[in-house]
């Protein structure tokens, strides 16, 4: 069986794509580094993938807003490209950064169809961390869909996070009654020692919620299970030396970060 290719989208300030490539590949995927100018110019390029992830970074330098400018395209020349990508059953992730990108060009709440080269929803977005900087630490979360196909097998794990505006914050609470029966919550940020309330929507402080996250939301999945997105960062946790306690807690082998990258692998297996 032919390995699952992966495109790694990256664009002007991404800086994360070498590792996230990294870590496909360690799960037996041909993961190839994109520049989003080359999908520019041909889109149709999209369709050699089985799997798309735009990874951590700056892009754009965050200019005029996180992800902004990246979303842009993917709701502009590239969203009939997009669409179809989604359509053929295939995976998009977004990671940090690349949550950024994906939540601004509204592919969480709407059908491919519906969503692609139409305006963002105004729903939910991220902006800046309550404590107003950038903020890079290890978390702790819970995961909270069902159906998602990157979380499957995680329940809990730690990762670390790295972002100035990474905090979820949603048009009016009618939003998270929605995302609640829709399943779109995909992970929270949760304490270390306690179990995850799902229903809770009480602001964890920090450091269990490192950027005062609405719900203590760290991640969002569309309906299907397809799409997630999430802020903290599972490639640099794919080996178990990379956890800031692994000599105490005798850590070996892989880092628990990588079962994401594997569940999408397997996915076409």
């Amino acid at each position: 069986m032919a390995a699952t290719r992966v495109c790694v989208l990256r664009a002007p300030g991404t800086n994360c794509d070498i590792e996230t490539a990294h870590a496909f590949a360690m799960c037996g995927a041909v993961a190839e580094r994109v520049h989003l100018f080359r999908l520019l110019e041909n889109p149709r390029h999209l369709r050699r993938f089985q799997i798309l992830c735009i990874p951590g970074g700056f892009s754009y330098g965050d200019d005029i807003g996180a992800g902004v400018i990246f979303s842009r395209h993917l709701r502009g020349r590239l969203h009939e490209a997009i669409a179809a990508f989604l359509n053929a059953d295939k995976l998009v992730l977004g990671i940090c950064n690349g949550f950024q990108v994906l939540l601004k060009a509204g592919l969480f709440f709407d059908s491919p169809a519906q969503t692609a080269g139409t305006e963002a929803h105004d729903e939910a977005t991220l902006t800046w961390n309550t404590n107003g900087k950038y903020t890079a630490l290890w978390v702790t979360l819970h995961t909270t869909s069902v159906n998602n196909v990157f979380l499957r097998r995680i329940s809990r794990i730690e990762l670390p996070v790295a972002h100035a505006e990474g905090r979820l914050v949603v048009r009016d609470h009618s939003v998270l009654t929605s995302w609640r029966q829709s399943g779109r919550i995909a992970m929270r940020y949760s304490r270390p020692e306690g179990p995850d309330d799902n229903e809770s929507d009480t602001v964890l402080p920090y450091p269990f919620n490192p950027n005062g996250s609405v719900a203590n939301i760290a991640g969002l999945s569309d309906v299907s299970g397809r799409i997630l997105g999430l802020m903290p960062h599972p490639e640099r946790f794919i080996h178990a030396t990379q956890h800031p306690q692994w000599t105490r807690r005798m850590l070996r082998g892989n880092g628990d970060g990588l079962t994401l990258f594997q569940n999408g692998v397997e996915y076409f297996s």
